[in-house]
């Protein structure tokens, strides 16, 4: 389902969350904060307005809003668990067909992340497979956990214009 962006801009405030509340991985905050910002100019107006609430957001929503990401190819996939929108994304990138050995590769690897920096793995997937997904992670355990949250957030905003983009037709 799409909707406009001259809707978007003119639909009340709960209606504007109800359409955009799931862009951010199960954070209706992100699309609360700027929907008294309406009218947007563009979809890639509203991406950097959402990305900038983010931003503004202070370290702890910033970190739920990291850790409400599933692991990739993780146990919420495998028990059907995971939004509509991630389980899409995930399949995309053949992380439903993955043998069992990929499986517990990746399961390793979502440990070893979570271990060192405290929350889930993240990246944009739609572009990438099952290989390039396993050298992602493997480059990015050897971030500093400054560096990872960075980075984590820049994944988080780039899923974020995949999902607009997706969802607002013109």
């Amino acid at each position: 389902m799409t909707v406009s962006l001259d809707k978007l801009n003119t639909c009340s405030d709960s209606d504007f969350v109800a359409a955009l509340g799931a862009v951010f991985e199960h954070s209706p905050w992100v699309a609360e904060a700027v929907a008294g910002d309406r009218p947007f100019s563009s979809v890639g107006a509203l991406h950097a307005a959402m990305v900038a609430a983010i931003g503004r957001a202070g370290e702890e929503p910033q970190l739920k809003l990291i850790c409400a990401h599933p692991d990739l190819a993780g146990k919420a996939a495998l028990a059907g668990e995971l939004t509509a929108e991630s389980t899409s994304e995930q399949k995309g990138a053949g992380l439903d067909r993955l043998t069992a050995e990929e499986y517990e590769r990746f399961h390793k690897l979502n440990d070893a992340y979570k271990a060192r920096f405290g929350f889930p793995f993240i990246l944009a997937v739609r572009g990438h497979d099952k290989h390039s997904i396993l050298g992602s992670f493997e480059r990015r355990l050897k971030h500093s956990p400054e560096e990872e949250k960075a980075e984590a957030l820049a994944q988080i905003a780039r899923i974020g214009e995949f999902r607009l983009n997706d969802l607002i037709g013109e």
